[in-house]
């Protein structure tokens, strides 16, 4: 290959523009910028000459998408003077992606921060100077293979659908073919009195459906592989993707001249169930990134601003500006953080604080975006938009613990990282030494070395963690567990400490109608049937207290007071005209009948079913369990003393809640947290591990490792004892594995091990990995 400085000076020299980024450059020079000469200058000093030298060799053209985007117009001036640019990144697969681009932009001595986010293919760029120098930067990553445009959360793209499709259809002909090989295996094995010619003939059909198939199939693994070689490093893929091709070859080649060793069927069967088991890991990947661009989006809808003129117009939400009147119609979602100006009523605050019980709202009061308005239009002052608001603090908190999280290796692959070198190493001593030192002819020693490959096939140790994970996803499912994280398992099994939400986890969520042996039944009726023709949380409350109630049609609401049907009212203290009847205990609705008669209903958040008897269990277990809710102090003082609960927090946002993970984490706790609320976000992301209930909302599934249905909490202790459980099969799954080479390994090298043996201890171990792993599914947490 050409020295690196020749390879940049040739298509400068032969088009007359810039050697990175192909732009015009001046005449006689190399690059077009400093920034250009910058970025040539930092990928040669991480050793990519080769890589870069494919993009800048001749023919390279620049990506006309990335050009016709106007990079420093989309910059972002700070208010320290920083420059900050989100950027979609298209190309990131893996956390060693995530490394290498951080890794390009921390050379750069003007860049602040770089942080790349593998979930939402996110790229943010913080740097000091003016915002031209944001192509520049932009350039530096695409010319490493990564395509960058500007950040949209309205059509953030799922860039793994199309490699979920092509694993799938991957997985189906390596299942098909297998299953019409191993027929035609079958009958080789059992037909003792077969003659060759039939014996060769079947071997022929089993290649002419083997080899297109192994080749389709084996796609995915061969262009990891490749990668991973290219860059000069080792991983699971390498040995897989050899030990599948030599199989191949020397099967092929055994056919051609008639020999007994074809073993097209376990090469097939090896990447089936090694396919399925990646198919899975990219379609929860895939779920979480769909989330994570719902999280992002919530900030993108439209808001009405009201000119000086009185004239409203559509804008988006980060184009307000500080200062502007926004008008909030009712039932629209508030999309900037402001005051109140003029309106009164309720907004669900649900999204930002976990509460369900609407919050009254008037002049004055700060109102913040993702609020919906339940109750009269209103007016608002903008404090924050866009990057500013609470709702976009939220996502990058969220953003920031799930890129930490990225890094976590599973524990097969720390073991595979130092035997996979071994596995070539050995194969290769074997070939030589049959050859060099024993003088056996090469076909000899081939055989040998294939027979080492394949029975050291990382196959039991690439099924040791996925056949437990899968059998451990299928016992949960059973228990209405849905569990989204594949290192998810192992992080729940070194949990000690539990912190729980209060609403909508330890509650149910929903305000319930508090039982009153004095209230007369037929005002409880006319109550609901008045109160069927409202969607005020309050009100479906009281109306499904009686579900058969006759509607009242000719009610009339008033947004944010109460409804009125002739003289009779029902709504707050205001509107129904209470007088002294002391402080508010809770949520409430008041009935006046038009007879003078003032009847209140109350409400209150019931707590879940099992939630008593769980946390006793999981304290008798040995978990610490803390409580952390945005509620106020009287509410989960209450609710702690009626739980059992010791360690309880109050008043608590999402700042502090993450701030509270992040103490227990310096103590060396490991935390579960279990919330079901956009404020929960967070801490969910930023937890050891975390969990939500199915009705939660929908960023607090996406920030959660495992997503729970049903009324109850005792899905937290069968997810924890479940991953305990697999955490020890894993283990001796691995040790199995292990063992099993330690002791097959120095037989196959020795010679001792023929190819079709060497199949059969490699399927026996295998099955006996799955065996083993099938003991997860035996006994359950859960009391019947």
């Amino acid at each position: 290959m050409a020295p690196f400085d020749a390879l940049v000076d040739r298509p400068a020299a032969a088009t007359g523009a810039c050697a990175h980024c192909a732009a015009p450059a001046p005449a006689g020079a190399r690059f077009c910028c400093a920034g250009c000469e910058g970025a040539y200058e930092t990928v040669r000093g991480l050793g990519l000459e080769a890589f870069y030298a494919r993009r800048v060799g001749p023919g390279f053209r620049p990506d006309p998408v990335a050009l016709a985007h106007d990079f420093a117009g989309r910059t972002r001036v700070d208010a320290d003077g920083a420059c900050t640019l989100h950027l979609m990144i298209d190309g990131l697969t893996c956390a060693a992606c995530v490394w290498l681009v951080e890794s390009l932009y921390a050379r750069e001595t003007d860049v602040i921060d770089a942080r790349a986010n593998l979930t939402t293919g996110r790229l943010t760029l913080r740097w000091t100077g003016a915002p031209a120098r944001a192509d520049a930067l932009v350039a530096l990553a695409a010319r490493v293979g990564f395509r960058l445009v500007p950040f949209d959360p309205t059509c953030l793209a799922q860039t793994g659908d199309a490699e979920e499709r092509d694993l799938l259809r991957a997985t189906g002909v390596a299942g098909f073919a297998a299953g019409n090989v191993m027929m035609l295996s079958v009958a080789i094995w059992v037909g003792v009195d077969m003659g060759a010619a039939t014996k060769d003939l079947l071997h022929w059909v089993s290649a002419l459906i083997g080899l297109p198939c192994i080749f389709y199939a084996g796609l995915p693994f061969y262009r990891s592989a490749w990668r991973a070689l290219s860059a000069r490093r080792l991983d699971m893929d390498v040995p897989i993707a050899v030990g599948i091709t030599m199989t191949a070859a020397m099967s092929l080649s055994e056919t051609i001249r008639g020999g007994p060793y074809a073993y097209f069927d376990a090469a097939l069967t090896l990447l089936f169930f090694l396919l399925a088991g990646r198919y899975l890991d990219r379609r929860a990947r895939g779920r979480a990134r769909a989330s994570a661009a719902h999280l992002l989006a919530l900030r993108a809808a439209p808001v009405t601003v009201i000119d000086a003129d009185g004239r409203p117009r559509a804008v988006p939400a980060d184009a307000v500006a500080p200062g502007d009147i926004v008008a909030v119609a009712t039932g629209e979602r508030i999309g900037i953080d402001g005051t109140v100006l003029a309106g009164a009523g309720e907004v669900d605050a649900s999204l930002v604080t976990g509460e369900s019980v609407p919050q009254r709202v008037a002049a004055g009061d700060r109102v913040y975006a993702g609020m919906l308005n339940l109750g009269a239009p209103l007016r608002v002052s903008a404090r924050a938009t866009g990057e500013g608001t609470l709702l976009a603090e939220i996502a990058r908190l969220v953003e920031a613990a799930e890129s930490g999280r990225a890094r976590f290796v599973a524990l097969a692959e720390r073991v595979t990282r130092l035997y996979t070198p071994v596995v070539h190493v050995t194969a290769l001593g074997a070939f030589l030494g049959w050859y060099f030192l024993a003088g056996a002819p090469w076909q000899i020693a081939l055989l040998h070395c294939v027979a080492t490959l394949i029975v050291t096939c990382p196959c039991a140790l690439g099924l040791a963690v996925p056949a437990v994970q899968t059998i451990a996803s299928g016992r949960l499912l059973r228990g209405g567990i849905l569990l989204k994280n594949a290192t998810a398992l192992e992080r729940l099994a070194q949990i000690d400490t539990i912190v729980f939400d209060k609403t909508g986890t330890l509650t149910r969520g929903a305000p319930a109608l508090i039982a009153d042996p004095a209230r007369d039944a037929e005002d409880l009726r006319f109550a609901a049937g008045l109160a069927a023709t409202s969607k005020h949380p309050l009100a479906r409350a009281l109306a499904r207290a009686v579900p058969d109630v006759a509607v009242a049609l000719d009610a009339v609401e008033h947004p944010g007071l109460g409804l009125s049907c002739g003289p009779a009212r029902l709504g707050s203290r205001a509107f129904v005209g209470v007088g002294n009847a002391g402080p508010a205990d809770g949520p409430e609705l008041w009935l006046d009948r038009g007879d003078g008669r003032k009847l209140r209903f109350g409400f209150r958040d019931e707590t879940r079913a099992d939630a008593e008897d769980t946390l006793q269990r999981l304290l008798d277990e040995g978990y610490a369990i803390e409580l952390l809710s945005g509620d106020r102090t009287e509410t989960v003082a209450a609710l702690a003393a009626e739980l059992g609960i010791v360690e309880w927090r109050a008043e608590t946002d999402p700042a502090a809640k993450a701030a509270r993970l992040a103490e227990l984490a310096r103590m060396g706790r490991k935390v579960l947290m279990v919330g079901d609320g956009l404020n929960d976000a967070p801490a969910l992301a930023a937890a050891h591990a975390s969990l939500s209930p199915a009705d939660g909302a929908d960023v607090a599934q996406v920030s959660a490792d495992a997503v729970f249905q049903g009324a109850g909490l005792a899905a937290v202790g069968e997810l924890l004892d479940t991953a305990r459980r697999a955490r020890a099969l894993i283990r001796q799954n691995i040790a199995f594995s292990i063992a099993y080479n330690a002791l097959a390994v120095p037989a196959a090298v020795l010679g001792q091990v023929t190819p079709p043996l060497a199949a059969f201890l490699m399927s026996s171990s295998s099955i006996a990995v799955v065996v083993n792993s099938m003991r997860l599914g035996r006994r359950r947490w859960i009391r019947s």
